[in-house]
């Protein structure tokens, strides 16, 4: 390794099912449709898992939510984004597209921000299973009956500082 090149740091997207396999096990009778999980990600760089929810951008350390262990953990890449550039971007985020009253659980939400963090990092998409459910989801009669429920809900784990109140 040539002595200028730039540090890289590891990318990896933490999947969380907060139906806790309640999904896996209700779906077939709800839906007409087997779903594995309804999920919760969250970028893990720097140290930190990020993640968006109800209350903006919040930050903790890996698996320090409620939530727990992931799932899964996806290998997203490696970024040569700082840390400080990234907290540059994520406070951009906060103040734009990803603020707390912008949160929709179907078309604006934790892996809508997730998806948008891989591409900045990384240059990657996370997996489509994960950005493909809500409209798995509303495609039944059941989650069109549901979706005015559904829509005014938001997920925000305990245990994380939001973003925009946290030290640097």
């Amino acid at each position: 390794m040539d002595q200028h090149s730039s540090p890289s740091f590891p990318v990896q997207l933490y999947v969380y099912d907060i139906s806790r396999g309640m999904a896996r096990q209700l779906s077939p009778m709800m839906l007409g449709k087997q779903l594995d999980g309804i999920w919760h990600t969250a970028v893990v760089v720097h140290g930190e898992e990020f993640f968006y929810g109800g209350v903006g951008i919040s930050n903790c350390p890996p698996g320090g939510t409620e939530m727990g262990q992931p799932i899964s953990i996806v290998d997203l890449g490696v970024t040569e984004v700082t840390g400080e550039i990234f907290m540059d971007y994520l406070t951009s985020l906060g103040e734009s597209t990803y603020r707390a009253e912008t949160y929709h659980l179907f078309e604006h939400n934790c892996n809508t921000f997730s998806n948008e963090v891989a591409q900045f990092l990384t240059g990657s998409r996370i997996p489509e299973y994960i950005t493909d459910l809500p409209s798995e989801v509303l495609s039944t009669p059941f989650g069109q009956v549901l979706r005015p429920i559904l829509e005014s809900m938001t997920v925000s784990p305990s245990g994380a500082n939001s973003f925009n109140n946290s030290q640097r």
